[in-house]
């Protein structure tokens, strides 16, 4: 045990007033740390800001968005404390639940077989009693599009493949339904706790706001939420399940059109807060792997959104990693550069790691080196053939399309735009993750 884990595990103890061992942090949590441990018999979940972006109203309000969540008959964790300070930072402790978590294997574990026959129908049941929750105070309501676009401009990085959805999102925005409620924000697999008798808690409240519901039901369906499965609702099932689950339960379910706009935006949303976490590494806040390797996921939903607006397919690409030929590396000796790079990946893949979360920050590591492989086999052509486009659309940069996508300037030349928009996506996803090309939408 680490010294600062002796720390923690000391204030868990002062705080509970019982013995604490099994302390471990778990892989979950992009913005805030996750702890498992046990504390005079019983098993507990630790949640912490990370002391350098402690933020003790957001902790408190999500302590309370629990109790509510109980109240309305939501399966949450039981809240057993939460205060502004536990070893530098707020907390939340919670009693921890029996079941799964990990999409993966909520996908394919046999055991999990019958729960998910029936967890579409389940989930939205679960939605239209979350949506009659009574609001806790500093719930944030601002407009979903015009939020989403601000959070965008500010990284100053404009995007063409954004612009095209921003532009189809504004032009095809369904009237106000009337419907506001509480929106969970991130109901989604791997948000969700499940046994093989159902959900046994909805997690991760910290992006709770009011809205229309019907956000929760499109962001459940984007697709970067079902893993490779065909189906659409968190790859468990369909959208006519989900559906009826939802007004069985009570709720006012949103029409085909509806739910369609939401997914498009819960996929613009997604592809936002990727390049977000992104940031965290290049800003140099938190050097974590995984936000490193967020940031060539961009492409993924880059792509994932010209899928739902229709404006390209699945296909499939080779690795170039497969036929890349064996450099001339004279006057070095053997293995070259690229075998040692191979070597290091499947190194991080193969030695034993002590808990999940370095197992999964292996797994990323590992996916790092084959991106920077492919980078440095098709960087240079890549380059060349984008700067190609872009001067025959008369750009010089993605910024001058992203603009003129914005503002028309070359709606005439539409299917031009988009075909190139669509290749420069494939290019990147050929380096990033050429399988998730091939996957449906």
């Amino acid at each position: 045990m680490s010294t600062s884990e002796a720390a923690l595990t000391a204030a868990l103890a002062a705080r509970l007033g019982a013995p604490v061992s099994g302390l471990r942090r778990l892989s979950g949590g992009a913005s805030r740390e996750t702890w498992s441990f046990d504390a005079d018999g019983r098993p507990l979940i630790l949640r912490r800001d990370p002391p350098a972006s402690a933020d003790p109203d957001a902790m408190a309000r999500e302590a309370a968005l629990l109790a509510s969540a109980a109240d309305a008959g939501v399966p949450v964790p039981r809240l057993v404390g939460h205060g502004p300070d536990l070893h530098g930072s707020p907390y939340m402790i919670m009693e921890r639940l029996s079941g799964e978590t990990i999409p993966r294997r909520l996908l394919r574990d046999e055991r999990l077989a019958p729960a998910r026959a029936r967890l579409a129908r389940d989930l939205g049941g679960i939605l239209a009693r979350l949506h009659t929750m009574s609001p806790v105070p500093g719930l944030p309501g601002d407009d979903p599009l015009i939020a989403i676009t601000a959070y965008y401009e500010e990284f100053d990085e404009p995007r063409p493949a954004v612009e095209l959805a921003l532009r189809w999102l504004h032009e095809h925005r369904p009237p106000a339904s009337g419907r506001h409620t509480v929106v969970h924000g991130d109901f989604r697999n791997g948000n969700l706790m499940i046994g093989p008798s159902g959900v046994t808690g909805v997690l991760d409240w910290e992006l709770t706001h009011t809205g229309d519901p019907a956000e929760d039901l499109g962001w459940l369906c984007v697709k970067a939420w079902r893993f490779g499965s065909p189906h659409p609702v968190g790859g468990f099932g369909s959208r006519e399940d989900l559906l009826d689950g939802y007004a069985t339960a009570g709720g006012t379910p949103p029409t085909p059109e509806e739910l369609h706009w939401w997914e498009v935006y819960g996929t613009l949303r997604w592809t936002i807060l990727c390049r977000h976490q992104a940031e965290r590494y290049l800003s140099g806040s938190d050097l974590s792997i995984e936000y490193a390797v967020l940031g060539r996921k961009v492409c993924e939903q880059e792509h994932d959104l010209l899928l739902a607006l229709g404006l390209t397919e699945p296909t499939s690409v080779q690795d170039p990693l497969k036929t890349a030929p064996a450099p001339d590396n004279s006057p070095h000796d053997r293995p070259d550069a690229s075998i040692l790079i191979d070597a290091v990946g499947a190194f991080l893949i193969e030695a034993e790691q002590p808990d999940d979360r370095l197992r999964f920050h292996a797994r990323v590591a590992a996916s790092a080196l084959r991106i920077a492989r492919r980078e440095l086999l098709l960087g240079e052509s890549h380059k060349a053939t984008h700067d190609d486009r872009l001067r025959r659309l008369g750009c010089q940069t993605d910024a001058d399309l992203a603009t003129a996508i914005r503002e028309a300037t070359l709606e005439d030349r539409r299917d031009e735009v988009v075909a190139a928009v669509r290749a420069s996506i494939i290019d990147k996803l050929t380096v990033a993750n050429p399988s998730h090309l091939s996957l449906p939408g």
